[in-house]
């Protein structure tokens, strides 16, 4: 006997049942502007993220996170593995440039281009729909028994969950190893690439776990996005929200002295997390629109203004005026642009090449009778996908400093690497304490320059001099 539904309250999760069995939704269909536009807009973005692996810039992928060749392709930009630290300020970009929409905008994040939402909504749920049926059809089906026609509908569904979760999953690897080497993979044997088999088996698998069974629990139990939603918004923040001076009193189609709302419950039916919008904002809510389109439809229908529900501050939803510029806006927007600055004049220190000089282990210097030693390998990579040859010249050392090693040019292949010893050395005579220098590497045409500061360390001058044969 099917269990009765659930009825959304504020003080609790509205998927979790007061046993603490899952409710599980199944949100009704709706049309309307932001749902076209929000389904357009996902899309987009899934047809972007299916496309890249594919689209080639400067002859790699356009994103191609070479993590065996050291190697990070982004839209044309080559970096290599030391450019690493490059992916803080994309990492802190993205957590400011999302505070700063926060403020503004509420969980628009969320509800429009979050992958969660993205491919739940956009491609596990139109599945759903197209195999059972819309969501009254849906509920009979987990209310009927186990039939034939029960086990095809819920087993092909399954079928179809799979599918797309491999494929997802495939192109997610794609990004890691190329799409021509994904293939190539797959016309081979598990055992021959059992570290890809696995990670796309154990992938697959969270993923359709994901979108088969715990969907919006993700957002509402893992996300902590929507917990920190009260920390980043403030009563001028635009959100989802209904306007309780219009509504209330909640009534019948014809009753004399009620509000517009008609109390249909449509906001309800289409809502994927399950909440009752007019209870007010709640951590469930991923601004998906869906009660705005819902909400229009019947004031439409019963002949009423629309924007019972809408995008509107608390602020304006009490009839105030919405406040755009404000300390936490202002201070997102400077920290946003302070933090765009610094990453644009970091990448364009980004060199088509790049080189590290580190002292051979052992003994800091070596002092010979002649001499004070100091030794040093440089390892020099090219990011370029052509040959390149490159010189090293010394910058700011005594006239007397001696050079042995990487002398001449060297030649480097696409993406190549290689590590040459350097040897430098100051007569004992003229040693006169520590000092520092530029190793400078330069490409052959003179394009750009590399520059590392060296030490280079030895003995105490005075007590080098006393023991001078």
């Amino acid at each position: 006997m099917p269990k009765p539904s659930q009825r959304p309250s504020i003080d609790t999760v509205t998927t979790i049942r007061d046993d603490g069995s899952r409710f599980f939704l199944h949100p009704a269909d709706v049309k309307g502007f932001f749902t076209r536009h929000r389904r357009w807009t996902g899309l987009l973005l899934i047809a972007i993220y299916l496309s890249l692996p594919w689209i080639k810039i400067g002859g790699h992928p356009a994103v191609f996170l070479d993590i065996g060749g050291r190697r990070f392709h982004l839209m044309g930009l080559v970096l290599a593995f030391q450019d690493a630290w490059l992916l803080f300020f994309a990492i802190t970009g993205l957590g400011f440039s999302l505070f700063f929409i926060t403020s503004l905008l509420g969980r628009l994040w969320c509800g429009w281009a979050c992958p969660q939402t993205v491919f739940l909504e956009h491609v596990y749920r139109r599945i759903e729909r197209w195999i059972e049926g819309d969501a009254v059809k849906r509920r009979k089906l987990d209310a009927a028994p186990w039939d034939v026609a029960k086990i095809a509908k819920r087993g092909g569904k399954q079928v179809a969950f799979v599918i797309v979760s491999a494929v997802i999953s495939h192109l997610f690897l794609a990004y890691y190893v190329s799409i021509p080497e994904l293939w190539d993979m797959m016309g081979h044997a598990p055992a021959e690439h059992w570290g890809a088999f696995v990670f796309v088996f154990l992938f697959t698998g969270a993923i359709y776990f994901n979108f088969a069974w715990f969907r919006e629990q993700l957002c509402i139990v893992i996300c902590p996005y929507g917990r920190l939603q009260s920390a980043l918004t403030d009563d001028n923040t635009m959100v989802i929200g209904y306007d309780a001076d219009r509504g209330e009193p909640r009534g019948k189609v014809g009753t004399p002295d009620v509000g517009s709302c008609i109390d249909c419950n449509r906001c309800v039916q289409v809502c994927p997390t399950g909440i009752d919008i007019r209870q007010g904002l709640q951590l469930e809510c991923i601004g998906c629109a869906a009660c705005i389109d819902a909400c229009d439809d019947i004031m439409t229908k019963v002949k009423r203004p629309t924007g019972l529900i809408r995008y509107d501050s608390l602020v304006g939803l009490e009839g105030g005026k919405t406040r755009w510029m404000r300390p936490r806006t202002i201070m997102y927007s400077i920290l946003l642009l302070v933090g765009m600055s610094v990453a644009t004049f970091a990448i364009s220190t980004v060199r088509p090449a790049s080189f590290g000089v580190t002292r051979i282990p052992g003994a800091p210097y070596i002092v010979s009778d002649t001499a004070v030693r100091n030794q040093f390998l440089v390892r020099v990579v090219n990011k370029r996908d052509t040959n390149q040859s490159f010189t090293l010249e010394l910058r700011d050392g005594p006239a007397s400093l001696e050079r042995t090693g990487f002398t001449e040019t060297i030649e480097l292949s696409a993406l190549g690497e290689k590590v040459v010893p350097l040897v430098l050395q100051v007569p004992r005579s003229n040693y006169d304490g520590r000092f520092h220098l530029l190793v400078v590497l330069r490409d052959e045409a003179g394009s750009y320059t590399v520059e590392r500061e060296v030490e280079f360390v030895g003995p105490d001058p005075k007590l080098l001099r006393e023991d001078t044969p």
